[in-house]
């Protein structure tokens, strides 16, 4: 398969050569678990294309912790693979997704060795930790309404569409609710001519 190898500019070339030497790429259908909870890590992934959602599970709902897009990695991964510790997360595609699988017994060597490698895994663990800081604050101080308005545009913006297909039970699963508070919640956004429910599709059609 070919490689578009401005994925992995940020790092030396030979370093990057021994990469695509060591590792595999492989493609994953939309809604495919890649990594799930108590797991022992394998492989590291680096998105090339499509979409990963990385989330937990607590009393049989999925809490959303957060999306990796292209030329991305997942730092619970990466934490786990170094540590040999079973996985506390669930990895799952969002859409059709290639992934670049390094084998996480060369990760030791090549942080060694490429110290700027160790520059992926800083950046995303500021991008992760921005993101935490930012969910909390949303969980504290903005109403159901303004949270789930703001997942559904985020939704958008890493898919790259106008829409949203995804039923109440879906949502409510990603914002740690019941589905009958998105569905009210919807109906009073739809009522306030911000959203848009249609043949299984949500749009935003007005900000907020």
């Amino acid at each position: 398969m070919e490689f578009d190898k401005r994925i992995l500019s940020f790092l030396k070339p030979d370093l990057v050569e021994k990469i695509l030497q060591k590792s595999s790429i492989k493609e994953f259908p939309k809604v495919t678990e890649i990594l799930s909870e108590q797991q022992y890590v394998k492989v590291l992934p680096i998105v090339i294309n499509g979409l990963i959602k990385v989330y937990s599970r607590f009393d049989e709902k999925e809490l959303l912790l957060y999306y990796i897009e292209s030329a991305q990695s997942c730092v619970m991964t990466f934490y786990a693979a170094l540590k040999n510790t079973p996985s506390k997360v669930f990895a799952k595609t969002e859409e059709d997704s290639t992934v670049l699988l390094l084998p996480v017994h060369l990760l030791p060597t090549w942080l060694k060795e490429y110290p700027d490698f160790n520059e992926l895994f800083y950046n995303q663990f500021n991008l992760r930790y921005s993101e935490l800081l930012d969910t909390i604050g949303s969980l504290l101080l903005d109403k159901m309404d303004k949270r789930l308005y703001d997942h559904l545009k985020k939704k958008n913006e890493l898919s790259h569409n106008n829409f949203v297909n995804m039923s109440h039970s879906q949502i409510a699963n990603e914002l740690g609710t019941a589905r009958e508070v998105v569905t009210r919640v919807l109906k009073k956004l739809e009522t306030d001519g911000k959203v848009e429910q249609k043949s299984g599709e949500i749009r935003i059609i007005d900000e907020w």
